[in-house]
């Protein structure tokens, strides 16, 4: 994917600090906006993660600071929930002089209540989606109402949330009681997914059952097991990601894909040094793949790993293969698997004699077949296996060419 640094300015001439993430061949059919939770920044994990899943989905995805958090100006007594509301109008009304305007809402804890309300003054707006959002926008005051009284008293405090200092005053505490979330919800009739974590011990499933009663079908509820409110396994947040990004298709027209241009070769590979770890975007005349390397190596596991890509090739080539031969010599072969690893071993391991011992890539290839098969067969079969093209270009010489355009 390839990631864009934005700073928007919103109706209070404040800077806010912004990515849209972009599909892999740069041309989303619909964009969405992603709104954090109370005092994250859009650089959580989950935010980006989720984010980068919804650019698989053809979607164009602008995640930003609010007000007085991350790396966006302002005070963070001036992020009260009106505030980021305004924030999102803001960030949308960007969208739409720039781009296109969003058509997907998606909100994280009270991001998500800040969405059901943008969602409904926002007329491109077909769909939202939440993730661990409150049912009422004052649930999050607990959090520092132990400054309640000096706010009364001082009109401007500092508050210790989630370890951090914050400094609040009274219109930002007053703002929080202004809103009637279930009510929005009910009024809106716009399709609504609500995902939710049972066991939320920061805003709790009870919340989830609120939104839901109150809203309107279309609506769609998600449960996201074992998962924590900040999703910070990432497996949660990239299942979120991909949940919604297939959820919402039913409410979007279907739009035929925009190919990324392989100037004239069969493929392209593209990774951004300064934005990704190793996430490598692929791109053939009419698919789009995703290459990456496990978390223990560094990577974001957003998709198989190049040599996993390699063992792929290999036992797609070897089934089809099998397939071809099989139906030409009408066997009874009605299902075969081709399991590969590829691994380094030893020369002497491998009992080969070189003038010079040395490690050898080695790739171990078994074969299961299913149908009514004599041994002859299968051993014939096997034989065949080693015919495949991607198997013969591996094991014969092959020049690589390079060059720099």
């Amino acid at each position: 994917m390839k990631r864009q640094k934005l700073e928007i300015e919103n109706d209070k001439g404040v800077k806010l600090q912004a990515y849209l993430e972009l599909p892999a061949n740069q041309n989303p059919h619909y964009f969405a906006v992603f709104a954090h939770c109370f005092t994250c920044t859009s650089t959580l994990s989950a935010v980006k993660h989720i984010s980068r899943a919804l650019t698989q989905h053809d979607f164009g995805v602008l995640r930003f600071d609010f007000t007085g958090l991350g790396r966006s100006d302002g005070e963070f007594s001036d992020s009260h929930f009106s505030s980021n509301v305004s924030d999102l109008m803001a960030v949308s009304a960007f969208l739409e002089t720039h781009y296109q305007a969003p058509s997907l809402l998606v909100g994280h804890s009270l991001g998500g209540a800040a969405v059901i309300v943008a969602a409904s003054k926002l007329e491109s707006v077909k769909a939202v989606a939440t993730i661990g959002a409150p049912s009422t926008v004052e649930h999050v005051t607990h959090l520092f109402s132990h400054g309640f009284e000096e706010v009364e008293k001082k009109g401007d405090v500092e508050v210790n949330i989630g370890g951090r200092p914050f400094k609040i005053n009274k219109d930002f505490v007053d703002d929080f009681s202004k809103t009637d979330l279930p009510e929005i919800t009910k009024e809106q009739r716009k399709p609504l997914l609500i995902m939710h974590a049972p066991f939320d011990d920061v805003v709790s499933i009870d919340n989830a059952e609120q939104l839901y009663k109150a809203a309107h079908h279309p609506k769609s509820f998600v449960s996201l097991d074992q998962a924590d409110h900040l999703l910070t396994d990432s497996r949660d947040s990239q299942y979120a990601g991909n949940v919604i990004g297939t959820w919402v298709q039913r409410y979007f027209e279907e739009k035929s894909s925009d190919i990324l241009d392989t100037e004239g070769e069969q493929l392209v590979a593209h990774l951004n040094l300064e934005e990704d770890k190793f996430t490598t975007n692929i791109q053939t005349k009419k698919h789009t793949l995703v290459a990456d390397e496990p978390e223990s190596f560094g990577g974001d596991d957003f998709g198989p790993s190049p040599y996993e890509y390699l063992n792929a090739a290999l036992s797609a080539c070897t089934a089809m293969t099998l397939k071809l031969y099989a139906e030409r010599k009408k066997w009874d072969l009605k299902e075969v698997f081709v399991y590969i690893t590829y691994s380094k071993k030893h020369s002497d391991d491998l009992k080969l004699e070189l003038e010079k011992p040395a490690q050898i890539d080695h790739l171990q290839k078994t074969l299961k077949f299913v149908g009514d098969l004599t041994a002859e067969q299968k051993e014939k079969l096997k034989e065949i296996a080693s015919k495949c093209p991607v198997h013969k270009t591996l094991v014969t010489d092959t020049i690589i060419e390079t060059t720099v355009d």
